[in-house]
């Protein structure tokens, strides 16, 4: 159920993009905000990487889009910067994400731990939680959209 409430969640960020050019995908939500439905999916794609590598696994490959010198990088998006590119690179990461919770029962601990606050975590509240940052983003990415074509739902 865990997963196939994080994958419903996936898939709407998707639809949320979906007929989009690289420019309207690159629109911000309203000034000064620089929050854009391709800048949430380069976010979603450093989230997956973050728990389900970085965490439950205790891999760190390191970061997708930001540094020390720009911890939001993942946001700060450039003409060069492409849908086809962060598309690719967040379906890479959730199928890493996969692969790795498939090795993992729901009350497993984590082999690593949490930056912030050092902690383990069972793969059940990492889903829940992965649940949790999806649907907060999705609701962003309704308004972003909303403002883009007027486009709503799910």
């Amino acid at each position: 159920m865990l997963e196939g409430w994080l994958d419903y969640h996936r898939q709407t960020l998707a639809q949320k993009c979906e007929g989009l050019t690289d420019t309207q995908l690159r629109t911000a939500s309203v000034e000064p905000s620089e929050l854009t439905l391709m800048g949430l999916v380069r976010h979603m794609a450093e989230v997956e990487r973050g728990w389900f590598c970085q965490v439950l696994m205790d891999d760190d490959p390191g970061p997708i889009y930001f540094s020390e010198e720009d911890p939001d990088g993942e946001f700060h998006l450039t003409e060069t910067d492409t849908w086809e590119e962060a598309y690719a690179t967040w379906q890479a990461e959730i199928d890493i994400a996969r692969r790795n919770a498939a090795g993992f029962g729901l009350d497993d601990l984590s082999k690593g731990r949490s930056r912030r606050s050092g902690e383990q975590f069972n793969l059940r509240w990492i889903l829940t939680h992965m649940i949790e940052e999806y649907a907060r983003h999705n609701g962003h990415a309704d308004l972003v959209r909303e403002r883009i074509d007027g486009a709503t739902g799910d």
